[in-house]
């Protein structure tokens, strides 16, 4: 009952407030407000505000809302300790299971492994002259330089 009467005060003194805007020949602003002061008499007609006022002035609503903030930290808690312990597996297992997959990539490998046909062509040097069209060539130097300063 109060909070319908707040709003009521709230979206009066709003549309007041923009009809002395329209009458100082503002119209758009005028607009702009009285279409906000006319959202809390709208939240009351539709019941919104007596929803709201019922879920904040229950005691359950607040434990429960304790209940899921004490979830989250108990979620937060193990992937914490999850991560410190060193995950689903430890490190030595991880290493253990990488070194029985032969195919598997050495973690310090440092060239990469390029096709007979690609490594038997040299690398251009600088940039590459523009085609006819005026577009420069497919020139890959540059990028493979910076993959080997890498070690990709």
């Amino acid at each position: 009952m109060l909070t319908s009467t707040v709003c009521a005060a709230v979206s009066a003194a709003g549309l007041g407030i923009a009809a002395i805007t329209a009458y100082r020949k503002r119209f758009l602003a005028a607009t702009r407000i009285a279409a906000y002061s006319l959202i809390p008499i709208g939240l009351v007609m539709t019941g919104v505000i007596d929803w709201l006022a019922g879920i904040v002035f229950k005691p359950t609503v607040w434990a429960g809302f304790g209940v899921l903030a004490l979830s989250v930290v108990l979620f937060m808690t193990t992937r914490a300790v999850e991560r410190r312990r060193g995950g689903a597996g430890s490190r030595k297992e991880r290493r253990a299971a990488a070194a029985d997959r032969p195919d598997a990539v050495a973690p310090a490998a440092s060239a990469p492994s390029l096709g007979a046909g690609r490594a038997a062509q040299p690398a251009a040097k600088g940039k590459a002259a523009p085609a006819k069209g005026g577009a420069p060539k497919d020139d890959f130097s540059d990028i493979e330089a910076i993959l080997k300063k890498h070690g990709i």
